[in-house]
């Protein structure tokens, strides 16, 4: 499965570091309509992780996990024989539906298999996986050197292979038996009862579940380290400082060795769910730090401002090290063991709401404030946090209660 991960991710940095450039100067599609398609691509991207939820209830994860590999194979292998928008619109929904789908997929094989060693086996997968996006990025340098149609379409090529080879991969592992039921080792103390048969609500449905909703919604601005590092410090340093701009190839450089080196300790440091919903005002903590070197940055000289920026960016990885692991683990603590599938689903929409939307505060109120912005920004993040950390700890005690 960590073969498998390795491959999927590789072909999906390639699409990623090459996507935008293909649109625009193989199909033509000018900044409107470009926009268009990201938008329709973030709501499938949202509507994936709750729908793999629900049919994980109901069928075993390995051929729903499949079943996302060749959607986007199909999908890709279709884009190279369309130029009309509204099929690329259609085709690119559907990929990033899979890509988000299988992502929760390989997260709720993740709890299946390692049990209450899940997020040891989730600190695995992320280090394998940004080892993938760093290699898909590498090979996208090369095409996109090129930058022929030709060298466009064997990117795209590559990406489709990626998935045939990691749907092989995956008909080739062993998944443990029951379907929707997510299999976990008994528990060990007090921690790790929260696994404990009852929600907290009485709800059987997630959305009915008013307090594993309220985590949610409170995980999604948990997820911003994700939008600072990939708009926010670049944006930032080019309109706003000094800097120079070669900077920037840099952040993303430094945030993967980081997590490569690193996430394995840090999920080891938590591993029960109390420790987990501690780790969550660390969260807040170190996004306060990153916004308030972001706002001392434009004050600076090119040198200055460059280590500045540099030392947000290691900030913002520490978050989202901690986030990784903190809000994985709260997700699967927090819902009731019969129905775990469609409650990761449910959690699993965090992210994507935040891909949506994430950019869209930073370039529109954040980075339009200034400095002033950034140090709101890192405040409402730290409030919020441990607003979060208190409602979880809260929500485990009912349940540790219950049980």
């Amino acid at each position: 499965m960590l073969l498998s991960q390795f491959l999927d991710r590789t072909g999906t940095g390639v699409w990623g570091a090459s996507s935008v450039l293909y649109f625009t100067f193989v199909v033509g599609l000018d900044a409107g309509r470009l926009g268009l398609m990201l938008g329709a691509a973030a709501v499938a991207g949202v509507v994936g992780s709750p729908l793999a939820g629900h049919l994980a209830d109901r069928f075993a994860v390995r051929h729903l996990l499949i079943a996302c590999h060749l959607l986007r194979l199909v999908a890709l292998c279709a884009m190279l024989a369309v130029t009309r928008f509204d099929a690329l619109l259609l085709i690119v929904a559907l990929t990033h539906l899979g890509d988000r789908a299988a992502k929760t997929l390989e997260m709720l094989f993740a709890t299946r298999v390692a049990g209450e060693r899940r997020a040891i086996y989730q600190a695995l997968f992320r280090s394998v996986a940004n080892a993938g996006y760093a290699v898909g990025a590498g090979i996208a340098a090369v095409g996109l050197a090129v930058g022929t149609r030709t060298a466009y379409e064997v990117l795209i090529l590559a990406n489709a292979a990626s998935f045939l080879a990691a749907a092989v991969l995956v008909w080739r592992t062993r998944e443990p038996r029951g379907h929707g039921r997510l299999v976990a080792a008994a528990p060990t103390d007090a921690d790790a009862a929260v696994d404990a048969p009852a929600t907290t609500d009485g709800a059987k449905s997630p959305w009915r579940d008013r307090g594993y909703l309220r985590f949610v919604l409170l995980d999604v601005p948990m997820n911003l380290d994700d939008a600072i590092l990939n708009v926010g410090l670049p944006l930032w340093l080019v309109h706003h400082t000094t800097a120079p701009h070669a900077l920037v190839p840099a952040f993303l450089a430094l945030n993967t060795v980081l997590v490569v080196v690193l996430q394995l300790t840090v999920s080891e440091r938590v591993a029960t769910p109390r420790q987990a919903a501690g780790a969550v005002a660390w969260y807040g903590v170190f996004m306060l730090g990153t916004c308030a070197l972001m706002a001392l940055a434009p004050a600076q000289g090119p040198w200055a401002a460059s280590l500045v920026l540099l030392s947000a960016a290691a900030l913002v990885t520490a978050a989202e090290l901690v986030r990784s692991v903190s809000s994985w683990e709260l997700a699967v603590s927090l819902a009731p063991p019969a129905a775990k599938a469609s409650y990761l689903g449910v959690a699993g929409i965090s992210p994507s709401v935040q891909k949506a939307v994430g950019p869209l505060l930073l370039t529109g109120a954040v980075m339009a404030a200034g400095p002033a912005g950034w140090l709101a920004l890192g405040a409402g993040v730290t409030g919020l946090a441990l607003v979060q950390r208190r409602a979880a700890l809260s929500r485990l005690d009912r349940v540790l209660t219950r049980s």
